[in-house]
């Protein structure tokens, strides 16, 4: 399904359907088009236009943007995947329409032709620290005057060397930025709030898969479903996770009093996760739906302004990181109980016969997985760096914050995976039924081809019942 971008309305699921080449199409350009009629009859000093940026702010300086491009091109390391390119123009792009840039609009249709087109900037990791994605758009900006190539599909890496075509011929888009719109262009976070969409739409699948994989291990061990009875439960997340795990655990016949933490506080750390990441991803829509510019073009005149900073994006998923560790935890401890014959009445580690290790390994795979976690949780907005001869005087690293958030995806994923390929296995070897496509096998042998196929059927996997 297309995405109309409108300035306004853009999500987090949205970025990661155009990313991933739904396409788009443009709304409204009309708070675009007011704010470009605005700058046009500016006077007086403004930054960036008029001006030098960072520490040359008071220096004038008139058609010196081509050479600013050219000068913050130059980010460093790998080139970012092409879907976290193609995020990126799309979020860039939804930021222009909602106004303030007072870039020319003629430029908007042409980045929409770059996005449907499937053709990225190359994009380097390193470059951000929160205070705009200077080195990105910069390299954006240059692809569209035509000084860089556009990275092809990979499908249709057989254009020619100068990247003048495309793989069906049509004519590369291109824009010829004036000098004016350089540093507005680029006076924008939005390669990091791509990321960060990518990151709380992909968390927000794992997240809602996490209760389901919860279910098989309750039903495996027989948990009490008490400590999910709507009586004890406080707060909206807390009582919407309590009430999706008993409508898929359905009913058991608890063994124990009370079960361990992994069982009786689901419905409180993963309520906690589930509201860090509806902040966060409040946070990143309303920061993908504004004009973050520098100097902002409103109510006819330009307002100097820190709007690039990011630090509120930075702290929600600082926190929403930090959150996700708890409910790896929970999934590891649980994976722990189902290994134990104490909770399942089974041999040790689910093994077939007396002395084999069955899955004993999934612990050391999901302790392995939650600890690259935990590194990826160290809090990123703890660091300060100052710039630009003291101009600059602080830095939200937002950039770091967000890539972080999007690579804590795989190890939850992993940790998950092996709770349900343990879950799973407890419930054969109970005779309890269990439709989910994994290996029934029950001897000894390599697990890695069961954790890819668990991890292929986390998506979705909350609309199943164990």
């Amino acid at each position: 399904m297309t995405v109309v971008l409108d300035g306004a309305h853009l999500t987090c699921e949205q970025v990661g359907r155009a990313a991933h080449g739904s396409g788009i199409a443009l709304g409204s350009t009309g708070r675009a088009e007011a704010a470009w009629r605005t700058a046009g009859l500016l006077d007086g000093p403004v930054y960036g236009r008029t001006t030098g940026v960072g520490a040359n702010k008071d220096v004038a300086a008139e058609d010196t943007g081509l050479d600013l491009l050219r000068s913050h091109a130059g980010g460093a390391g790998p080139a970012v995947e092409a879907f976290r390119a193609r995020a990126t123009l799309v979020v860039r792009l939804n930021q222009l329409l909602a106004g303030g840039s007072g870039v020319d609009p003629a430029l908007l249709p042409v980045l929409a032709a770059v996005v449907n087109r499937g053709l990225t900037p190359p994009i380097r990791t390193y470059g951000a620290i929160g205070t705009g994605d200077l080195t990105a758009l910069a390299t954006t900006a240059l692809c569209l005057l035509g000084e860089l190539p556009w990275t092809p599909p990979s499908e249709a890496r057989t254009a020619d060397a100068g990247g003048s075509t495309t793989r069906a011929g049509d004519p590369v888009p291109r824009f010829a930025l004036a000098s004016g719109d350089a540093l507005p262009f680029i006076s924008s976070g939005a390669a990091t709030l791509a990321d960060a969409a990518l990151a709380c739409h992909r968390l927000g699948v794992l997240l809602s898969a996490a209760t389901a994989v919860a279910a098989h291990s309750f039903r495996a061990v027989d948990a009490s479903l008490e400590p999910l009875s709507p009586v004890v439960q406080r707060g909206p997340e807390q009582t919407g996770v309590a009430a999706g795990l008993r409508a898929l655990v359905g009913s058991t016949s608890p063994r124990r009093v009370q079960d361990p933490y992994g069982y009786r506080a689901f419905p409180q750390v993963h309520g906690a996760v589930l509201d860090a990441l509806g902040r966060a991803e409040r946070t990143v829509a309303e920061e993908m739906n504004a004009a973050p510019e520098n100097p902002l073009i409103a109510d006819g005149r330009a307002w100097h302004n820190g709007n690039f900073h990011s630090a509120r994006v930075a702290l929600a998923l600082d926190a929403l990181r930090a959150a996700l560790v708890q409910t790896a935890t929970l999934s590891a401890a649980r994976l722990a109980t189902l290994n134990d014959p104490a909770h399942t009445g089974l041999l040790p580690f689910l093994a077939e016969r007396p002395g084999l290790s069955g899955v004993m390994i999934l612990e050391y795979v999901a302790h392995s997985a939650l600890a690259e976690l935990r590194h990826l949780a160290a809090p990123v907005t703890l660091g300060g760096a100052v710039l630009s001869l003291g101009t600059e005087d602080h830095a939200s690293f937002t950039p770091q914050a967000a890539r972080s958030t999007l690579a804590a995806a795989e190890p939850l994923e992993i940790v998950l995976a092996c709770e349900l390929v343990a879950s799973v296995r407890a419930l054969r070897r109970r005779g309890l039924p269990c439709d989910l496509p994994l290996d029934p096998a029950m001897e000894d042998r390599p697990l890695d081809a069961d954790l890819d196929a668990a991890r292929g059927l986390l998506p979705g996997l909350d609309l199943r019942s164990p």
